[in-house]
């Protein structure tokens, strides 16, 4: 089948907002002598209720947290520092490539649809998606495939031509089971965990000139 559409992750595919999330929940975990493990925290990217560090910070300290006095500071702080960062590499410039192409683009996030197109807008990127599929649409979130088949029947493109870019386990998951290929571009945080299957690795959207990276998706079909 032909490459006729990409499907974009939202958070730390196309923002880095869980670097963020790291950081705030390794300092609040700190502050009582624990360590956050990437390896515990990476269930819960991508999805929801994947992992509940609070609980986890309990259960390591056997402290009774105020967990939503910690909730609204991890927000506070955590929003501060999504707000600093850039597109991720290679975004910006791949989302032209393949416009140019006529490849259809949509963005398909387990977070809200407040959230994702709140920072879309934010960097002036939201009209280059014809489709934006969130769990506020009523859609099971990853690791199932219904936000990724949903998007795929918003563009009107069958799945197998359909390609993913995904930077956590459970949207490979969910790229996996709705039939879809995907590219893996995981934050440096899980740079050395292993990952569900995926088509292509990369450290970032920028390893590979756009071009280059669409004529090789084109070729794998």
């Amino acid at each position: 089948m032909t490459l006729k559409a990409l499907i974009f992750d939202f958070d730390g595919l196309i923002l880095d907002t869980e670097t963020p999330d790291f950081i705030v929940l390794s300092e609040q975990y700190r502050r009582y002598g624990a360590d956050l493990r990437p390896e515990r925290w990476m269930h819960g990217l991508g999805t929801t209720d994947g992992y509940d560090p609070y609980g986890e910070l309990e259960s390591l300290t056997g402290v009774i947290l105020d967990r939503e006095a910690l909730r609204r500071e991890h927000r506070e702080r955590y929003v501060a520092l999504c707000a600093q960062q850039p597109l991720q590499p290679g975004v910006r410039e791949l989302i032209v490539a393949a416009r140019k192409r006529g490849i259809r683009l949509a963005v398909a996030s387990s977070a809200s649809r407040e959230w994702v197109e709140g920072w879309l807008e934010h960097h002036r990127i939201r009209d280059s998606f014809h489709c934006v599929r969130t769990r506020s649409d009523g859609l099971r979130v990853k690791p199932a495939p219904d936000l990724f088949l949903s998007a795929a029947a918003c563009l009107d493109v069958a799945p197998e031509s359909c390609v993913v870019l995904e930077d956590s386990p459970n949207g490979m998951r969910a790229a996996e089971a709705a039939g879809m290929r995907c590219i893996a571009v995981p934050v440096a945080l899980l740079d050395a965990l292993p990952l569900p299957p995926h088509t292509l690795r990369l450290r970032s959207l920028a390893d590979l000139p756009p071009e280059q990276l669409l004529d090789l998706l084109a070729r794998e079909n």
